[in-house]
């Protein structure tokens, strides 16, 4: 069955639980995507470097008999900056989140889980992924989107994917107030619960610390009090 009428999304599952995996495949299979599932990291990356499969996105476990989801994660980010990445895991630490958000993923989502919460943040990120605007820029700071680049007065500056995703969001909205549940929805659906504020505090004040010269007195991502957060052009 396709998804919104397009062809059947690959994904590549990395997981060892037997008994999550058959679920898992049948599930995602009656909602319409077609499932590759590996057991071990070797096995994962061995998939992914034939290139037999276009994947549309990785479902990866934390922990594995022969590594961790944030190893294939890593790797596939030295090559691939725009495929979806999301983990699954046992663990809710916001230690455990902030690291997988940080070395690359798009969402993280943990056992158990509600089935249709997942196909609903998977259907999320394609949707996201498919999205190929022309670049933007304001006031010195340049996004390629459909690089997934962005540029500080014509220098390259190093982003993590959620601060990414989160400085593009604020940038598309530019000059309007964009609040904490609107960042919930777009970036991790109304399920990002572990998206606290003052987990999105940091991520904001990174970014200042990445794209203004002075973090303490911000001229772009402006703090809006009891509401959210503005782009000033």
């Amino acid at each position: 069955m396709p998804v919104n009428g397009q062809p059947a999304a690959p994904l590549l599952l990395l997981e060892d639980d037997a008994g999550l995996i058959d679920g898992l495949e049948y599930t995602l299979q009656k909602n319409g995507f077609t499932v590759e599932t590996v057991r071990t990291v070797k096995e994962a990356l061995h998939r992914l470097a034939s290139h037999d499969i276009d994947y549309r996105l990785l479902l990866l476990d934390v922990t594995l008999p022969d590594g961790t989801g944030f190893d294939v994660c890593k790797k596939v980010r030295e090559t691939d900056s725009r495929i979806p990445i999301i983990f699954l895991t046992a663990s809710d630490e916001e230690v455990n989140v902030i690291r997988g958000l940080d070395c690359g993923a798009d969402d993280y989502i943990t056992k158990p889980f509600r089935i249709g919460e997942l196909c609903s943040r998977i259907r999320a990120l394609l949707r996201r992924s498919s999205l190929s605007d022309k670049a933007k820029s304001l006031g010195g700071l340049t996004i390629d989107f459909a690089a997934g680049r962005v540029y500080l007065d014509g220098q390259p500056i190093e982003l993590t994917r959620a601060e990414y995703r989160l400085l593009s969001l604020l940038v598309r909205n530019a000059g309007r107030i964009v609040t904490r549940d609107m960042i919930l929805s777009e970036l991790w659906d109304s399920a990002g619960d572990f998206v606290d504020d003052n987990t999105l505090s940091v991520y904001i004040r990174r970014l200042r610390e990445k794209t203004e010269s002075d973090p303490s007195h911000p001229q772009r991502l402006i703090t809006v009090r009891g509401l959210g957060y503005r782009f000033e052009p």
